[in-house]
């Protein structure tokens, strides 16, 4: 059962700052915050530095461009029974999109595609885990991209085993994967061949890494 809390993938929440128009009223000194609450022992948090957000689009339709979203986090809630008790929230910063080339990848981050200074982030919250064979299930869940959201459903395979680390957490890995059709979610930019086809392909292939923590 460990391995199916590794329903997670892939994906965008709008981070707006408001300013207000007029200035703030004096307001008195507040107390300093309390220190966040600690993980709970059924919470594994995302290794950012041991996880990947992969995708790939046919381009030309003769060749296919491949890169990374950025960095993941967030956590995983599971009871440790069943996979129907798993929480995913998990986020990608596109800010960190990569595809190993630079031009290519300032027009990701533009109004074209991504349009990240306005939807810097993926999110994906799942909603229901179904298993399908030993080490297999099927995450379903709400992913924002572009503030858009859409129900997807992802096929996760999970490790065997958890195991601890040298630092005496507890690891668990897997892999998610599913295809997206870019234009569900606003990213409609496109330039049409002359004998057919799309410069960029609508439907992306999207495989994320997952290694969980728990400490």
């Amino acid at each position: 059962m460990f391995r199916s809390a590794l329903a997670v993938a892939a994906a965008a929440a709008l981070v707006i700052s408001v300013h207000a128009q007029t200035p703030p009223a004096p307001q008195a000194p507040q107390a300093p915050m309390a220190p966040a609450a600690p993980l709970g022992p059924n919470t594994w948090s995302v290794d950012g530095n041991h996880t990947a957000a992969q995708f790939s689009v046919k381009h030309l339709l003769v060749s296919t461009v491949r890169g990374t979203l950025g960095k993941v986090s967030g956590t995983i809630d599971w009871d440790g029974k069943t996979p129907e008790s798993i929480k995913a929230d998990i986020s990608i910063d596109v800010n960190g999109i990569n595809t190993g080339t630079e031009g290519r990848d300032k027009d990701l981050r533009s109004p074209n595609f991504f349009d990240v200074a306005q939807f810097p982030t993926v999110t994906f919250k799942s909603k229901k885990v179904e298993r399908v064979s030993d080490g297999k299930y099927k995450v379903t869940g709400d992913l924002t991209m572009r503030g858009v959201t859409h129900e997807v459903v992802l096929d996760v395979e999970g490790s065997p085993t958890p195991m601890k680390d040298p630092m005496g957490n507890t690891k668990l890995g897997g892999v998610a994967k599913t295809t997206l059709n870019r234009q569900d979610f606003g990213i409609n930019w496109s330039k049409s061949l002359d004998g057919g086809g799309l410069v960029v392909g609508n439907d992306v292939d999207v495989i994320i890494d997952v290694e969980l923590t728990r400490k």
